[in-house]
Order: structure tokens, then C-alpha cells, then sequence
């Protein structure tokens, strides 16, 4: 396993990066001081463990936990902290386990094994689209670099479309706006749905999109959404949702605005 450890002390990091790398199932271990470098160290790299203490200035540990599971969302979490009164806190962000300071190298293994045990039981995803905030499409937790921007947003339409069928000239509104549909036009898109499916077939996702009698759509059972899953009703991703839905395109603002509303009523109910 790769892990991560983040503590503001350093000779707690020091210390529990020494423990872990006395155990055989852990192959790589990063530290942080600063929840905040984690983070960007995160967003370009992946560990199949984070083990973070909980009181942090800035970012606490379980704030983090919860950015950590949207940008992975199966990295598992394990806290380490000296304070027993944020475990019921803790737990809402469903950790694999958490320890009290000073914790055993004894300990530390058990709940290292538990965590690995608990990953290779559930697979991850192999196709991962994210909606939340920025629009992401990810391969094995890897993000796909798309050669041109509006074919990423010609993807982004259709995963806004939650796998209906839609037209190249509905493509071509919504994405060029007040754009004239003209044959040239017409050309041009033609060399962005290419460039499109060129960019999913070379990491191996061009299962996703699919092409018919002049239609476009994708094909929502070929990968994982948020969004899609929030409609879906889990809570786990509801709470994840912070108001802000493929911000890079304004013709989303209608989903984002649906999102907020449910987001509302949910706590509406809730409370």
C-alpha cells in the first residue's frame, strides 16, 4: 500500500512514518506537516491510505477526510488523535479506523491489515466522472488529459444530460452559445467530437460515449458519477455537495441550481 500521513507536529509524523514502514503491507509513505500541501500533493497522486490526525490548525483532520474522499473517493481514512471527544465527529466521514495517541506499532498493523482488506473487497471504479466543482473524467483514480478544452466540454454536456440522446446542433447551442450553425461550423464540431473520442479511446474509456443516427449521449452504467449518484440519493454524496456543479460552464447552471435546491430540502428535512 501507498500511504499518506498528516500531522502539524512533526515528530509525530516522523514517528508514525517510522512505525509504518516497519509494516510489510505499506511499499510507500509520504508525510505532511500542512494539511494544505497534502491536499495538492493529492490532487496529482493517490495513496490507498490516509492517516491524518484530527486536531490540525487551518484544516482539521476530519474536514480534509472529507476533501480527501472527493477528490479519491477510496482512500481510506484512519485517525490518530489524542483526544477521545472527536470520535463521534470522526465517524461522520466513515473512516476504516481510529487510534488514540500514542498508538502501538500492534495496533497500527491491525488496522493497516483491516484497511487493506477492506479495499481489495471492493473494487474501485474503473471509469470515474467527476462533477463537483471542476469537471473531471478519471482513469484508475488517474485524470484523462483531453487535447482540446471544448471536446472535454462536449463531454461535459452529455454527462449533463444524464445519458439522453442529443443532437450535434443541441451540442453546438449549448456549448457556443450564441454561435451561428453555419457548414463551417458544422466541420469544426465534427473535429472536436474526433478529437473527443480519440482522447477516451487512447485511455481506454471510448465505452462511455456512444454515436447513433446523429445522436450523441453517454452511457451512465459504463462508469461512476457524483452527480449521478447524488440523484440517486446517497447521503454519503449529497453531504459531499458544496454548491458548485462543472463551474467552468455556464449552461450548467441549471443542473447546479436543481442540486442546491435538493441540497436544501435535505436539510430542511433533516432538521
Amino acid at each position: 500500500m501507498n500511504i499518506i500521513c498528516v500531522d502539524d507536529e512533526p515528530l509525530a509524523v516522523e514517528y508514525t512514518l517510522k512505525q509504518c514502514m516497519q509494516l510489510p503491507e505499506i511499499s510507500q509513505a509520504q508525510g505532511f506537516t500542512d494539511a494544505r500541501e497534502a491536499l495538492d500533493w493529492l490532487r496529482d497522486h493517490t495513496a490507498e491510505l490516509a492517516i491524518l490526525d484530527i486536531n490540525m490548525p487551518g484544516i482539521d483532520g476530519i474536514a480534509m477526510a472529507a476533501q480527501i474522499k472527493r477528490l479519491h473517493p477510496q482512500t481510506a481514512i484512519l485517525f490518530l488523535t489524542a483526544y477521545k471527544q472527536y470520535a463521534f465527529d470522526a465517524y461522520a466521514v466513515h473512516p476504516t479506523g481510529y487510534l488514540l495517541k500514542p498508538v502501538s506499532l500492534e495496533k497500527l498493523a491491525s488496522e493497516v491489515r483491516y484497511a487493506r482488506k477492506e479495499k481489495q473487497e471492493v473494487s474501485p471504479p474503473h471509469i470515474r466522472i467527476k462533477t463537483f466543482g471542476n469537471f473531471d473524467v478519471y482513469i484508475d483514480d488517474q485524470p484523462i488529459s483531453f487535447k482540446l478544452a471544448k471536446s472535454k466540454e462536449i463531454l461535459a454536456y452529455l454527462v449533463d444530460k444524464q445519458g439522453s440522446g442529443v443532437t450535434r446542433a443541441e451540442v453546438f447551442a449549448a456549448v457556443w452559445e450564441d454561435g451561428f450553425y453555419d457548414r463551417g461550423m458544422q466541420k469544426q464540431l465534427d473535429v472536436y467530437i474526433r478529437s473527443l473520442r480519440e482522447s477516451l479511446r487512447e485511455y481506454g474509456a471510448e465505452e462511455i460515449l456512444e454515436m447513433e443516427k446523429g445522436t450523441l449521449r453517454v452511457r451512465p452504467e459504463a462508469f461512476v458519477c457524483d452527480a449521478y449518484q447524488f440523484f440517486a440519493g446517497d447521503s454519503d454524496t449529497i453531504n459531499a455537495y458544496r454548491g458548485e456543479y462543472m463551474s467552468a460552464y455556464s449552461w450548467a447552471s441549471i443542473t447546479e441550481s436543481i442540486l442546491s435546491w435538493k441540497t436544501n430540502q435535505t436539510q430542511i428535512f433533516n432538521n
